[in-house]
């Protein structure tokens, strides 16, 4: 691990591999660990940069109770990269992972070559009353935490993102990481934080048609077909005119298919545009 001074916080990053700088910014509560089983099966093509968001694990705040807006995160990203690198970088995003990188797209054009936005958790992709809707979601979800406690969070979560908690769905012979006490102080941080950047986030949909990254929509195969961030996916690649690409498991998939995920990842990265 590495750290990197920035304004407010201190952002902690990992690099392994060789390669072309490939990116990865986890969805919900997923710092720098939550990528140990997917990073392996990519260091021999990628040289990869991980890290934990601020407000996550490693990554303090200076004011612990300030939240983070999407556009700050983007910006965080924008410093990681210029320390690591002079080139345009490949990009993973993972549901909240993705709507920051929508925001490096636009506000850094050029610093990212190419962006897989994986189920992208931005409610301003959507037409105006489903996303009054769907910020309202986010809200009651933040309201159930503070009322009900993390295991009816996780539950509720789970239900509106289309993930599964059984680890029915996942690669054979795979260990779950554990939701241990770091991952709850995370998660907590997220909903109670992240939440509210994304019912207050500010990304300008438009803007994306101007960006010279390429922005490619990603799902997973065995996301269920009515929870919105398919639609939003669904939203991102009528608007960058991309054809939406599938991924294996779910909403988490590269936390659950690591290896079959990355196989996927690695041949939308690498095949000629």
């Amino acid at each position: 691990m590495s750290s990197l001074q920035v304004p407010g916080a201190t952002l902690h990053y990992r690099l392994q591999g060789s390669g072309p700088l490939l990116l990865i910014s986890q969805s919900g509560e997923g710092d720098a660990d939550r990528t140990v089983d997917l990073v392996p099966h990519l260091t021999d093509t990628f040289t990869v940069l991980t890290y934990d968001r601020r407000g996550l694990s490693r990554s303090r705040l200076e004011e612990p109770d300030r939240t983070t807006s999407l556009a700050e995160h983007a910006e965080d990203v924008r410093r990681l990269l210029d320390a690591v690198t002079d080139e345009p970088a490949l990009m993973l995003g993972c549901s909240l992972g993705a709507v920051i990188g929508l925001h490096v797209a636009v506000r850094h054009p050029g610093r990212l070559s190419a962006l897989i936005a994986h189920e992208p958790v931005a409610p301003r992709l959507l037409p105006a009353a489903e996303r009054a809707w769907h910020e309202a979601e986010l809200a009651e979800l933040q309201h159930v935490h503070r009322t009900a406690g993390l295991p009816a969070t996780v539950r509720e979560a789970a239900r509106m993102l289309g993930i599964d908690t059984s680890g029915k769905d996942s690669e054979p012979g795979l260990t779950p990481q554990p939701l241990n006490e770091q991952r709850r102080a995370n998660f907590a941080y997220f909903v109670e934080h992240d939440f509210s950047a994304i019912i207050q986030d500010t990304l300008d949909p438009a803007a994306l048609t101007a960006t010279p990254t390429r922005i490619i929509p990603a799902v997973g195969a065995t996301t269920p077909s009515t929870v919105f961030d398919l639609a939003c996916a669904a939203a991102l690649a009528d608007l960058v005119d991309e054809e939406i690409r599938t991924f294996p498991g779910g909403h988490n998939g590269n936390t659950s298919h690591p290896k079959a995920y990355a196989e996927r990842l690695r041949d939308l990265l690498t095949a000629p545009c």
